[in-house]
């Protein structure tokens, strides 16, 4: 069994075949956590989470829709729509029981809005990302945090949180002084198929950076995930990423780390139900 505890599944990349997808990834013994990134594909996921014993939902607000934003990725090209957090309509969300976790919140310094500085949009999505960490510490669940080009900022901002906290910092692609940072705060790192990837022969520090964190972190804080329906391993590189590919994660960990993929799938599914309490295994 695998836990791909980062997807978006509701996403319109899976618009004419999410039934397909989902079923793919469950008959290999693979539960999803489908993650919101608004009010709309946060509704969306706790359906889906209704609809489906192995998936599970996140709710919240995504930073990059804090203010509208032209998002220009590999895989996509959009305008975030303007959107806070709505704690009304997650407060109503949040009582269904497939529910594990609020997010994804937290600090995005690389997507950043045109007409608006850099210090008002960390203004702003630092008391976003608070409001998350208030409602997930309420409702006694843990956070799924994104975060891109902001660590300084954002371990600044835990650093002065006066209650525990627990969740994981997902598609992690920093190096070990920040992963060593974020274990301080009970929080597991959640790796994606960028693990896979080679080094970049123009900069292949960052590559290397974060292989060396896979190798030293401790197992027991780790998590796999695809963020689907982006970043497909290498193996699927160019192609749509799907939950079923977390697969291609845990491998490329034992690889990594000299384990077994059985001993990585054990360990990693023990963690997310340790993170996240709601999961039924």
């Amino acid at each position: 069994m695998l836990v791909d505890t980062h997807c978006h599944v509701q996403f319109d990349a899976y618009k004419a075949d999410a039934t397909e997808v989902i079923d793919r990834a469950i008959s290999r013994n693979i539960i999803l956590n489908v993650v919101g990134t608004q009010k709309n594909t946060s509704k969306k996921a706790v359906a889906l989470a209704e609809a489906y014993t192995n998936v599970y939902a996140t709710i919240g607000t995504h930073p990059v829709h804090l203010h509208a934003t032209h998002i220009d990725e590999e895989e996509t090209s959009f305008l975030s729509r303007e959107e806070s957090f709505d704690s009304a309509f997650y407060s109503q969300l949040v009582q269904s029981k497939k529910v594990i976790a609020i997010g994804e919140t937290g600090i995005d310094l690389f997507h950043l809005p045109k007409e608006v500085s850099k210090e008002e949009v960390l203004e702003k999505q630092t008391h976003v990302f608070l409001d998350h960490i208030a409602f997930a510490h309420k409702h006694d669940l843990p956070v799924v945090i994104h975060c891109r080009d902001g660590h300084k900022e954002l371990l600044n901002i835990l650093s002065k949180i006066d209650y525990p906290i627990s969740g994981t910092v997902h598609c992690y692609t920093g190096n070990w002084e920040f992963a060593q940072e974020y274990m301080k705060y009970n929080l597991c790192l959640g790796f994606t198929g960028i693990i896979s990837f080679p080094a970049k022969k123009t900069n292949p520090t960052p590559q290397e950076e974060l292989i060396h964190v896979v190798k030293n972190i401790p197992v027991d804080r780790m998590l796999i995930e695809t963020d689907a329906p982006y970043l497909a391993p290498q193996a699927f590189r160019g192609k749509r990423n799907e939950p079923f590919m977390v697969e291609e994660v845990a491998k490329t960990i034992a690889e990594i780390k000299g384990m077994s993929f059985e001993e990585v799938a054990d360990i990693t599914t023990k963690n997310a139900q340790r993170i996240f309490t709601r999961l039924m295994i």
